[in-house]
């Protein structure tokens, strides 16, 4: 049984939250973001707190995962989230041209980066990449992506790595 499904879901002041049938809408000074609920799972709102319930003892699962995308949802339109990585390697940059990213990566040719909307990638320095936005799994898949072009390797930990991941070095081969 979920333990997480039973805890509530706070709406803080100036997020307005709309249920239609099984259609959820949250709006907030950082943009909107909508849900459409599994048939298993009901929500109420009342007050500025959200409940979820299962519609039998089996939904438990359903009724948690329900409640955490709910709660990510919430969060992502106040504060919003944002995923930062790292450039580890001579010559690697990156450089924000409007909605695009361009990196060096060590190929022969730069890599262009298109940025879907919803999402922002600023760049602080050559070797910095902030990727921000509403939706969690957004933010989380567009920083994949960037990662994706240049994995860490574990020789020298060259490539894109995010900023607290920590790549186990192996050893150099022995003569």
């Amino acid at each position: 049984m979920s333990r997480i499904a039973k805890a509530p879901i706070t709406v803080a002041k100036g997020i307005d939250v709309k249920i239609d049938g099984r259609h959820v809408t949250v709006k907030g000074g950082k943009g909107s973001l909508e849900l459409d609920l599994h048939p298993s799972v009901s929500i109420k709102l009342q007050d500025g707190v959200i409940d979820v319930t299962p519609a039998n003892d089996s939904a438990w699962a359903m009724a948690g995962t329900t409640r955490a995308l709910l709660a990510n949802m919430v969060t992502g339109v106040s504060a919003g989230f944002e995923k930062k990585l790292q450039l580890v390697g001579v010559g690697y940059r990156a450089q924000g041209k409007g909605k695009v990213l361009s990196l060096s990566l060590g190929f022969s040719h730069p890599i262009d980066y298109a940025v879907p909307d919803g999402i922002s990638i600023d760049t602080p320095s050559q070797t910095e990449i902030v990727v921000s936005g509403s939706d969690k799994q957004r933010v989380g898949q567009v920083a994949a992506e960037i990662r994706a072009f240049r994995p860490p390797e574990p020789y020298k930990g060259k490539g894109v790595r995010y900023v607290d991941e920590r790549i186990i070095r192996k050893e150099a081969k022995k003569k």
